[in-house]
């Protein structure tokens, strides 16, 4: 809530960084944060101590919104902690310091937005830089000639301008400020070269001339900051650029200074880590990165990697999103987390830093790592167990006889970059090892470290202690180890080196990140695709959980409501049975008192008689002017009395008459709500009863309009489904009855055939005698034959065949008679060769080349018309009684037919 009363503002309002609170300074110094969009007021600072109570004029906040730093006209500097929204510390400024001007956070690229260092502006017009943390000066621009009128810093904290008071405007640079203070320890090794033979001149060396002056002296234009490089090679010399980094360093003084000491100063060691990495610093990259916001892969990254720190969770879970959005493979990544953990807790408080640390190591000391995605790399290990076979074969056969794989003792090592065998100041002396040499130093690590601990590892026996072995500390001394990779490294034959599958160092681009696709793509689209479909199902099952619980709390607020009012209306009812109950005994109460009354009364006027005749008696008539007196000083006693009692009495009555009156207001107000909220609620019961109706009835007629209409289309469907059937079965049995007429008469043709042929042969033996006449008739029918082939041999249809068939033996039967005919006539002397037989039974029956149901005929066949004419009757009574059996058997499907439909609806 917003405070009673607002005295007034100071003139100071702004909003906080990177969120939309607004923070205000009123007169009587106090200071309310308000939420932008509500205008609601989040929290009041509490009020600083009495002993250092200033009127706050000025204020400053750090990048990341945490810090408030706020002066006046004092030398005491107030600092704020807004999240614990509490005064942690009071700076006490130099005396000549009496009111402060303007304040200014120093930003810094590896802080994360909690800025360390504080510019102070005081009145002597001289700003001092200190660290709010050590409270100590840092530098300070400016002077008592040259005062600073107003300054400001950039956003990446590199450069300072400043209005000085005559009217000019200097710019400082922030990097040639502090280099005095971060300059690193001279080296304790010197180390003396011979002169080369070549003649050295003047400017063979490379100088680096820094100067610079903390206090400007007064009026001195040539007190600005200048860095100079005078560089000249030596004649004939050409310096190896891939020894040389960036910041000027030499990688191979470095290596020199590492192999002297074994590790790196501590103070120095992000530096020359970020030296030797190269890391471009993409800011605009990585904020585009990290500005998408969390990855769904590690939105429950704390239910698998419980976390104390939520600081140090939020940081890893920004890494890892920022990681997955870079490459679709790290989001399917399981190991990602524990490889990722150490440089995330080493690098905090600068997630850039601790980001490209990351890709560097995966994109060099990671090559061929997801080749074989999601499995382990199998290339990677069966390198690190050649050199192990190489270098000690003893434990390698003993790795073997156990079944203990690379997987078990290489691949917890590399996946975990050490972190779970090795303490912190161990990981970080390995580690710089690691980023000053070749890719292929990771690998030889892990072998140097089961040759130091081959001991152990022979008296292990079980895979459980293998295991445990490598995920746990051990007693192994890391300097021993490093000494072993180098001696790896220098022993190891060039076949099995890792130097020859790995590639050499490459950093990363600057302005954009390299793209990172050294992995099967299908099978991360797959798991991918398989995850979104998982979680869109578990949105789902979320989205009808709370729907769920949402109809369950709208049921149970009902439920609620409605037991209140009944528990309001059974608390009326109880109060208006105890207003009865106390109006009654009021009531009796008066009564009693009425009683009371009217007896003591009784009383009174009894003693007064009592009295009276006891005065009359002692004063006689001595006394009658004293006893009138008296008599009259009664009367007006009782008068008196009298008065008071009824007054009494119409007070009484009349408070009766006013309560009375009340509690019948009382009444009839509480029967009018009873009566209004009664017929409220009857006329909303006949309207929802009304509604209810309407409902049911519109119901009821849609119900039945949907029954008529599905009914009718029921009976439709019906309907036309027993029309195609019946057409569809009326179809069949007509195509039944044509292809078993048909059937009927090939069968007829090849039983009349083989009858043909049967009494041609019987015909032969009693016709030889007629050989003559046919020899005359032989020609002519073998040309007719002959044309019949001819027509045959262009049919295409069964039904063409079967008619030319037909007509063939009409023709033959016609020729039979007139045969007969002719033979009757002729004298029987005379004998026809047999060949001559054969040769007219043959051409009388040719064979066509598309029937395959009629025979070959011998052209001597001859059948007499008696006997042809039993034969056709037969075959006619034959036809007759198929055709009887086939209109049974349709009349019997027709029935079938007609029951179908009924077992269908059934």
């Amino acid at each position: 809530m917003a405070p009673q009363a607002v005295p007034g503002h100071s003139g100071r309002v702004f909003f906080l960084p990177l969120s939309n609170t607004i923070l205000s300074c009123f007169k009587d110094n106090s200071v309310f944060a308000w939420e932008c969009d509500t205008l609601f007021c989040k929290y009041q600072l509490p009020a600083p101590p009495e002993s250092s109570s200033i009127l706050y004029k000025v204020f400053a906040v750090t990048r990341d919104g945490r810090i408030l730093a706020a002066g006046g006209k004092s030398n005491h500097l107030h600092l704020w902690c807004l999240e614990a929204k509490q005064l942690f510390r009071i700076i006490q400024m130099p005396t000549k310091v009496r009111a402060i001007r303007h304040l200014e956070f120093l930003p810094d690229s590896f802080d994360a937005g909690s800025n360390q260092v504080l510019g102070v502006l005081s009145q002597d017009g001289i700003m001092r830089f200190i660290n709010i943390q050590t409270c100590k000066l840092l530098f300070e621009i400016g002077s008592l000639d040259e005062g600073i009128s107003s300054a400001v810093v950039s956003p990446h904290g590199r450069y300072i301008a400043s209005i000085m008071e005559n009217g000019s405007l200097n710019i400082y640079s922030v990097q040639a400020l502090t280099q005095e203070i971060n300059k690193p320890p001279p080296p304790l090794v010197k180390v003396i070269e011979d002169l080369p033979k070549s003649k050295l001149n003047a400017g063979d060396l490379k100088v680096k001339v820094t100067s610079r002056r903390v206090q400007l002296p007064s009026k001195s234009r040539e007190s600005k900051i200048q860095t100079r490089i005078l560089k000249q090679d030596l004649a004939g010399h050409c310096e190896n650029k891939e020894n040389e980094l960036s910041e000027g360093l030499s990688k191979k003084r470095l290596q020199v200074l590492l192999k002297g000491y074994g590790e790196y100063p501590t103070k120095y060691r992000m530096f020359i880590w970020r030296s030797l990495l190269q890391l471009p610093e993409n800011h605009t990259a990585f904020s585009n990165l990290i500005d998408k916001g969390i990855h769904a892969a590690f939105l429950n990254l704390q239910k698998n990697y419980p976390i104390k720190s939520r600081k140090l969770l939020r940081v890893l879970q920004r890494t890892l999103s920022a990681l997955a959005h870079w490459s679709a493979i790290f989001s399917d990544t399981p190991y990602l987390p524990l490889l990722a953990f150490p440089f995330v807790k080493l690098f905090q408080n600068n997630q850039l830093i601790c980001f490209e640390v990351i890709a560097t190591l995966i994109i060099n000391w990671c090559q061929h790592w997801f080749e074989y995605f999601p499995n382990p790399p199998i290339n990677v290990l069966s390198v690190v167990e050649n050199v192990l076979a190489f270098h000690d074969r003893t434990l390698l056969q003993h790795f073997m006889e156990h079944d203990i794989t690379s997987q078990l003792y290489a691949w917890p090592l590399l996946e975990t970059v050490f972190s779970e065998v090795l303490t912190r100041e161990e990981w970080l002396k390995l580690f710089d090892n690691v980023f000053s040499n070749h890719p292929s130093f990771l690998l030889m690590t892990v072998v140097a470290y089961n040759i130091c601990s081959r001991a152990p590892l022979l008296n292990c026996n079980l895979k459980d202690d293998f295991e445990y072995f490598f995920h746990h500390r051990n007693n192994v001394d890391i300097s021993v180890v490093i000494r072993e990779v180098y001696h790896l490294m220098d022993t190891t034959p060039a076949d099995i080196h890792p130097n020859s599958m790995l590639d050499a160092f490459v950093s990363l681009t600057k302005g954009q990140y390299p793209v990172f696709n050294k992995y099967p793509k299908f099978v991360v689209d797959y798991q991918t695709q398989e995850r979104e479909r998982i979680r869109n199902d578990e949105l789902d099952y979320l989205r009808e959980r709370q729907t769920v619980e949402d109809m369950q709390a709208e049921v149970d607020q009902q439920r609620d409501e409605y037991e209140a009012w009944y528990q309001k209306q059974e608390l009326l009812r109880k109060a208006e049975e105890t207003r009865r109950e106390m109006l009654l005994q009021e009531e009796e109460k008066m009564i009693q008192q009425r009683q009371k009354l009217a007896a003591v009364k009784r009383e009174l006027k009894v003693k007064e008689m009592h009295l009276q005749d006891a005065a009359r008696r002692r004063f006689l008539k001595l006394q009658q002017d004293q006893r009138e007196m008296e008599l009259r000083r009664l009367d007006d006693e009782i008068e008196r009395k009298v008065h008071m009692r009824d007054r009494e009495i119409a007070t009484t009555a009349k408070d009766l008459e006013m309560r009375r009156l009340e509690l019948e207001s009382q009444k009839r107000l509480y029967e009018k709500n009873l009566s209004t909220s009664q017929e409220a609620i009857a006329k909303e019961m006949r309207e929802d009863a009304d509604a209810y109706r309407r409902k049911v009835d519109l119901e009821e007629h849609m119900f039945h309009k949907l029954m008529e209409t599905h009914q009718t289309q029921i009976q439709n469907t019906q309907k036309l489904i027993e029309e195609n059937l019946a057409k569809a079965e009326q179809a069949c049995l007509n195509t039944d009855w044509r292809i078993q007429a048909l059937r009927k008469q090939r069968s007829g043709d090849l039983q009349r055939n083989e009858c043909y042929q049967e009494t041609a042969k019987l015909l032969q033996k009693n016709r030889r005698k007629e050989i003559e006449v046919l020899n005359a008739l032989s020609e002519e029918e073998a040309k007719k034959w002959e044309e019949a082939k001819e027509k045959d041999f262009h049919l295409k249809s069964e039904r063409k065949v079967s008619a030319l068939s037909d007509a063939s033996r009409k023709w033959f039967l016609e020729k039979e008679i007139s045969d007969a005919v002719e033979h009757a006539e002729r004298p029987h002397g005379k004998v026809v060769p047999r060949c001559q037989n054969e040769q007219v039974a043959s051409s009388c029956f040719p064979a066509t080349s598309q029937s395959s149901d009629i025979s070959e005929m011998d052209s001597s066949t001859r059948i007499s018309l008696s006997q042809r004419r039993v034969q056709w009757d037969g075959v006619e009574r034959d036809l007759m009684e198929r055709v009887r059996n086939l209109r049974q058997r349709l009349t019997a499907r027709a029935r079938h037919r007609c029951q179908t439909p009924h077992l269908l609806a059934a």
